[in-house]
C-alpha cells in the first residue's frame, strides 16, 4: 500500500524532471552560436510503478529524467565527410590554379608577348643594318628579356612548389595533432560513460575533429561497444571509436598513428626544387595518395605540386651491364638498359640528371644516365652493383622514376616551359651556327643554359642522330641540361654584341642578312612546340591552365552547394533551433509550474489530515 505522503513524492519527481529539461534547454539555448554543438534532449520516462494490494492494481510513481542525449544523425555526418573531403581538394585546387593563372596572364601583359614581339622587332632592326654594333647591341638585350622572362616564371611556379610543399607539412602535422586529440578524448568519454553519463560535450568536440580531418583526408569512422579481454565476461560498457585513412588505422580507440614528411634526397622531376616531402607513416609503411577514392586538400597539393600529367619515365628492363665507379672511386658499378620508353627525344626528357630509379620494385640510385637515339634506349649507371640473380629476375620487368600524377601540376608546366626553350634554343642555335660574325669566324651558341657552378660551360649544344655520334649523356653540356631557370644569351655575346652572326659569308660585305632572315622565320613561320609557331607558345600554355582552373572552379562550386544542403539537413536533426527551444521553455516552465502546484495542493490535504482530523 502506498504511503500517505506518496503524492509529495510523485510531484517532486516532476520537480526535478522538469527543472532538468529546463537546465538542458538553456544550454541549447546558451550554446545556439557554438560551432560543432548538437541539440540535447532530456529524455523522460515513467517512474516504476508500486503494488498497493488494492483491487486498482499499480500506482504511478512519478516521472524520472533517464538520461541527456544528443540528437544527432550519422548518415549525415557520413554524407558530410564524403562531401567535405571533395570540397577540400577543389577548393584548394582552385586556390593554386587561380595563382597559376594569375601569374602567367599577368606576365602575358608585360612577359613573353612583349619581350617576344621586342626581341624580334630588333632583330628586324638588325636585317637592315647589320653592321651596326649598337643595334645589334639592342637585339642581344631584348633577347637576354626574353631568357630573363623563362627565369622569372620557373621561379614563380617553383615557389608556388615550395608553397605546396610547405602547405603539405602543415596538413600532415595537423592530421597527427587532431588524431592525438580524438585519442585522449576517446579516453575522456569512455571514462565518463562508464559511470552511466553520456559525454555529449566531449563527443561533440570529437566530431568536431573529425570534420576538419575529412576538409584534408577521406576518413571513415567507426563506433561500437568494446568487449571484455576476458572470455565468456561479455561487454563492458565502454566504446570503441575508430578512424581510417585510404584504409590505413589513424585512430584506434585510445591509441592513434601519426604521419610524417620525409624530405627527398634527389629530385623526381629535372626541375623540382629541393627538399619536396614524401608521406609516410611513422611506422615506416608507405602512405599512397594515388589510390581509388582518395581526396582532399592534402591530395589537391600533392597533385598541384607533382602533378606530371601521368607521364613518368617507364620501360622494361634490357640488358645489364658494368661500369668503372664514377667520382673518383675505385672498382665497377652496374648499368642497365631500359628499353621501350616514350622519351624518345631528350630535350622532352624530364628525368633529373641523378636520381632514384625503380627496378621491379625496389628502387636503385643512379648517378647518370644516357640516351641512345639510334635504338631509342636509355642506359642508366647505377651507384652499386647487382647480383647475377637480381639481374636475371629483372630481365623485361617494369621500371620507372617517379610516380604518374594524373594531373597538369607544376612538374607538368615546368616540362613545357623546358620543352619550348630547348626547341626555341636548339632551333635558334642550329641557325646562328651557320653564319660568320663580324670577325669573320664561326657563329657560336647565341642561347646556353647559365652554369650556377662554372660560367664557362655552355649548355645548348644542339647534338643531333648523325652529329657527333648518336649518344646522348645527362652530364653533356647538350640542350638536356637547358632549363627555363637557367636560360640566358651566350655571356660572349653579351660582352661582344660582334659575335652576333648575320651572314652566311661575310665576303658579300657586313651587312649580309641572309642568316638573321632565316632567324625571324622562327617566330610565325617554323612550327616548334606542340604543332605550333614560337609565337603561339604562350597560348598553349595558358590554355591548358585555363581547362584545370575553370574545372575546378567548377568543382568547387558544386560541391560548396552540396555541402550548404548536407548542413542544413544537418542542422535540421542536430542545430538548435531558437523558437522550438523558446517553446520548450514555456512547455517546461508550466509543467515545472503544475508539479509546485500539486505540492501546494498536498501540503493542504496533510495540514488538514494532520492538524484537523484528530480526535
Amino acid at each position: 500500500m502506498a504511503s500517505t505522503f506518496f503524492g509529495l513524492n510523485i510531484a517532486s519527481s516532476g520537480l526535478y524532471t522538469y527543472q532538468t529539461a529546463l537546465n538542458t534547454t538553456g544550454n541549447n539555448i546558451a550554446n545556439v552560436q557554438t560551432e560543432g554543438y548538437t541539440r540535447q534532449e532530456a529524455v523522460q520516462k515513467a517512474s516504476e510503478a508500486i503494488r498497493t494490494s488494492q483491487k486498482y492494481g499499480t500506482l504511478g510513481s512519478g516521472v524520472e529524467t533517464t538520461e541527456i542525449r544528443q540528437i544527432r544523425n550519422l548518415y549525415y555526418d557520413v554524407k558530410y565527410w564524403n562531401n567535405s573531403t571533395s570540397l577540400g581538394e577543389y577548393s584548394t585546387k582552385s586556390y593554386y590554379m587561380a595563382q597559376i593563372e594569375d601569374y602567367f596572364e599577368e606576365v602575358n601583359k608585360d612577359g613573353f608577348t612583349a619581350a617576344f614581339d621586342e626581341m624580334f622587332n630588333s632583330l628586324e632592326e638588325v636585317s637592315k643594318n647589320a653592321s651596326d654594333v649598337s643595334v645589334r647591341n639592342q637585339f642581344i638585350n631584348s633577347a637576354e628579356t626574353l631568357a630573363e622572362y623563362f627565369n622569372s616564371l620557373s621561379t614563380g611556379l617553383g615557389n608556388i612548389q615550395k608553397d605546396c610543399n610547405e602547405e603539405i607539412k602543415n596538413k600532415v602535422s595537423q592530421i597527427n595533432t587532431f588524431a592525438q586529440e580524438i585519442a585522449s578524448l576517446n579516453k575522456q568519454i569512455n571514462v565518463v560513460e562508464l559511470t552511466g553519463e553520456n559525454a555529449n560535450d566531449l563527443r561533440d568536440q570529437r566530431a568536431l575533429l573529425a570534420d576538419r580531418i575529412s576538409e584534408i583526408v577521406p576518413i571513415e569512422v567507426k563506433e561500437g561497444r568494446m568487449a571484455e579481454s576476458s572470455p565468456g565476461v561479455g561487454e563492458t560498457g565502454a566504446t570503441t571509436y575508430e578512424i581510417t585513412i585510404s584504409g590505413q588505422s589513424l585512430v584506434d580507440t585510445f591509441e592513434y598513428n601519426t604521419l610524417e614528411t620525409v624530405p627527398r634526397e634527389t629530385r623526381v622531376n629535372q626541375s623540382d626544387m629541393d627538399g619536396l616531402y614524401d608521406i609516410q607513416w611513422s611506422n615506416g609503411l608507405d602512405y599512397s595518395m594515388s589510390g581509388t577514392g582518395v581526396g582532399g586538400g592534402l591530395k589537391a597539393l600533392t597533385d598541384i605540386r607533382d602533378g606530371n600529367n601521368a607521364d613518368n619515365f617507364t620501360g622494361k628492363i634490357g640488358a645489364f651491364g658494368s661500369a668503372p665507379a664514377e667520382d673518383g672511386q675505385a672498382g665497377t658499378v652496374t648499368t642497365v638498359r631500359i628499353e621501350g620508353t616514350g622519351f624518345t627525344d631528350i630535350n622532352k626528357a624530364t628525368l633529373p640528371e641523378t636520381g632514384t630509379i625503380v627496378l621491379k620494385n625496389k628502387e636503385y640510385t643512379y648517378s647518370s644516365f644516357s640516351y641512345d637515339s639510334a635504338s631509342q634506349t636509355y642506359t642508366f649507371t647505377l651507384t652499386e652493383t647487382v647480383d647475377n640473380a637480381s639481374q636475371a629476375a629483372m630481365q623485361g620487368r617494369d621500371a620507372k622514376v617517379g610516380e604518374a600524377v594524373d594531373y597538369l601540376g607544376i612538374p607538368y608546366y615546368m616540362s613545357q616551359l623546358n620543352e619550348f626553350v630547348r626547341a626555341f634554343a636548339g632551333e635558334f642555335n642550329k641557325i646562328h651556327q651557320t653564319g660568320q660574325d663580324l670577325n669573320g669566324s664561326q657563329g657560336g651558341i647565341f642561347f646556353t643554359g647559365e652554369d650556377a657552378l662554372d660560367s664557362t660551360r655552355e649548355y645548348g649544344l644542339t647534338v643531333q642522330a648523325g652529329e657527333n655520334g648518336t649518344t646522348y649523356s645527362s652530364k653533356d653540356d647538350s640542350l638536356y641540361r637547358l632549363t627555363a631557370a637557367n636560360f640566358t644569351v651566350s655571356a660572349k655575346l653579351l660582352e661582344d654584341p660582334k659575335l652576333l652572326a648575320s651572314t652566311t659569308d661575310l665576303s658579300q660585305g657586313i651587312n649580309g642578312n641572309d642568316v638573321v632572315e632565316k632567324l625571324l622565320k622562327l617566330k610565325s613561320d617554323t612550327v616548334m612546340f606542340r604543332g605550333g609557331y614560337a609565337s603561339e607558345f604562350l597560348q598553349s600554355v595558358l590554355s591548358d591552365i585555363a581547362v584545370d582552373a575553370q574545372k575546378a572552379d567548377s568543382f568547387e562550386a558544386n560541391y560548396s552547394n552540396i555541402s550548404k544542403s548536407i548542413v542544413k539537413q544537418r542542422l535540421s536533426v542536430s542545430g538548435v533551433d531558437s523558437d522550438e527551444e523558446a517553446l520548450n521553455l514555456v512547455k517546461y516552465q508550466n509543467a515545472y509550474n503544475l508539479n509546485a502546484k500539486m505540492i501546494t495542493v498536498m501540503s493542504e490535504i496533510y495540514d488538514k489530515l494532520i492538524n484537523e482530523t484528530g480526535v
